[in-house]
């Protein structure tokens, strides 16, 4: 199982938080990259030679929203190709089919009990650890 280089695009910092700390009470050894909108993270994708292995995306943000990213991402030869995980509060039947179409790797809903999400982000990032990714 290898490192992984996550780019995470979340707005709420107590999200970010969360994250960061179940990575660490898992003692992994994965990289995290925040970006707190679609725009930062277009500027961190920018820098070509340091692509992420795997993105989690929030879908309700300011500015760019997760569609909206999604649909530059994947339109972009270059970075069409790494998977994206959406991570998100919304079960909107809606949300669910758009992201698929534009093609996404997966749907994760954030669990309300912290120790559900700890166990689902253990899951999420072992099964993307396991994977021969694309690397830039």
């Amino acid at each position: 199982m290898s490192n992984l280089n996550i780019l995470l695009i979340e707005d709420d910092m107590i999200e970010v938080m969360k994250l960061n700390r179940a990575v660490s009470s898992l003692k992994l050894q994965h990289n995290i990259v925040e970006a707190n909108n679609g725009e930062e993270a277009l500027k961190v994708l920018e820098q070509k030679d340091k692509l992420p292995d795997v993105i989690l995306l929030d879908l309700n943000m300011p500015k760019i929203n997760g569609i909206e990213f999604l649909k530059i991402l994947k339109s972009d030869e270059r970075l069409k190709y790494i998977p994206t995980i959406i991570l998100t509060t919304s079960s909107n039947k809606r949300d669910l089919l758009a992201c698929f179409e534009i093609g996404i790797a997966g749907y994760v809903l954030k669990p309300l009990k912290y120790e559900d999400y700890v166990f689902k982000i253990e899951k999420l990032l072992s099964y993307w650890s396991i994977n021969e990714l694309i690397t830039a």
